[in-house]
């Protein structure tokens, strides 16, 4: 075709030579810009086309320390990412597993990295024990927004504070769930014996734990049992879910609590395996039930013997950090979101609610929900007198206990047996 369009060339010019050498006037020279007048025409919509293209997709990463389908912990996260999706039009990409069982010899900052490489711009590490993860991989990564989910590194009034522009710290306030937890599994036990399968030992499951024992003992005074007859006991299997070889089972320690009188057992571990053995004893005719964690739907595992599940909705305050990400306003910050009282489970609105379980009677199920009344209306169980399982006082009468005592609980509290440290 090049060499045709030449040799038309050179055809049209020897034939423009011969109209010259006739006489033949040349065309006008005003009627050339009518040629060009038509080029800003085109011109013009060129920038139709750019203002109607799309705008660069947003893309997260999101690493999650169990399987995203896990009925708990890692699911709620992953269902968050899917509403960032909707929400936001971004994209996620994950990596799920992100624990030394699974994914031995690597780090999650090194994991993170593969997800940077993906296209992520922000990327959540979604555990407690990513913590010291989270923070080699902002220090190494400035242009890349971090989330860290339960960590305190950027809380000025924190033990651990660092100044790290591009990470943000979000927690939900759980307390207030395992306290319905608690007030739940009091009110259904009949035999005053309560169960809780703790993960491993550190701040935050210790004061969940506590929360949960508070709850329990509120709602049993409440109902008018005798307060010594209470009994609630943590027994940790030594991480957030079972690594066979590594911690204890806790199917079997669901187990040992169901056939040693404790009647209902509260979850405090990334599944609810309980659940199913609270389901198997109960085939057999045994009184069983238990309380799920984490995630909204936890109770359909076995929600005949389920009783409630406090679980997280990471969604609002990660859209919330994300679309910050977008438009400039990004600030490192410290997060502890409590629930939306005037609409405790609104999915826009709560980071932390509560479900009442298809096993909670009627009764007991109008008892909790004017317990979160309470809650609503101003009640904190966290005030004095509260002891240290040492028998310390922790809380005099009346006192109040600040974020910092409540977020970095030292032991458990007098009344609750199980370990406060590891051995």
């Amino acid at each position: 075709m090049r060499k045709n369009f030449t040799r038309l060339a050179y055809l049209a010019l020897a034939f423009t030579f011969v109209l010259a050498a006739c006489g033949t006037p040349a065309p006008a020279a005003t009627e050339a810009p009518m040629a060009v007048t038509e080029a800003p025409m085109a011109a013009t919509e060129a920038p139709m086309a750019a203002t109607e293209a799309p705008a660069e997709q947003f893309v997260f990463g999101l690493l999650m320390v169990g399987p995203y389908n896990d009925n708990g912990w890692s699911q709620a996260h992953y269902e968050a990412g899917l509403y960032l999706e909707e929400k936001l039009g971004a994209k996620m990409v994950y990596l799920d597993k992100v624990n030394p069982a699974d994914r031995p010899g690597t780090t999650p900052d090194q994991l993170a990295e593969e997800l940077v490489a993906q296209g992520a711009k922000l990327v959540i590490f979604n555990s407690d024990d990513m913590k010291d993860a989270s923070t080699t991989f902002a220090k190494a990564n400035p242009d890349v927004f971090v989330i860290m989910a339960s960590g305190d590194q950027v809380w000025p009034d924190g033990k651990a504070y660092e100044e790290i522009p591009n990470l943000m710290n979000i927690m939900g306030r759980m307390e207030y769930g395992k306290m319905m937890a608690g007030c739940a599994a009091a009110l259904t036990s009949e035999t005053g014996k309560i169960g809780y399968l703790g993960p491993l030992i550190n701040d935050e499951t210790r004061r969940l734990a506590a929360s949960a024992f508070l709850g329990a003992k509120h709602c049993w005074e409440t109902a008018g049992n005798d307060p010594a007859a209470l009994e609630f006991k943590v027994t940790w299997i030594g991480f957030w879910f079972n690594i066979p070889g590594v911690t204890l089972d806790p199917v079997q320690v669901s187990n040992d609590f169901y056939t040693t009188g404790y009647d209902v057992v509260i979850s405090g571990i990334d599944n609810p395996v309980n659940l199913g053995e609270a389901q198997k004893l109960s085939a057999e005719g045994k009184k069983a039930f238990g309380v799920a964690y984490d995630y909204v739907a936890a109770c359909d595992a076995a929600p005949d013997v389920c009783i409630g599940v406090p679980y997280f909705n990471w969604g609002p305050e990660y859209l919330k950090a994300i679309s910050s990400a977008q438009d400039g306003s990004w600030a490192s910050q410290f997060i502890w979101a409590g629930p939306d009282w005037a609409d405790l489970n609104n999915p826009d609105t709560s980071t932390v609610g509560f479900v009442n379980g298809p096993a909670l009677s009627a009764e007991d199920a109008a008892a909790v929900d004017a317990f979160v009344a309470e809650l609503a209306g101003g009640l904190n169980l966290w005030t004095g007198p509260i002891n240290l399982q040492d028998g310390s006082v922790y809380l005099a009468d009346g006192e109040v206990g600040t974020d910092q005592q409540v977020w970095y609980l030292p032991q458990l509290l007098e009344g609750m047996d199980g370990l406060s440290a590891a051995e």
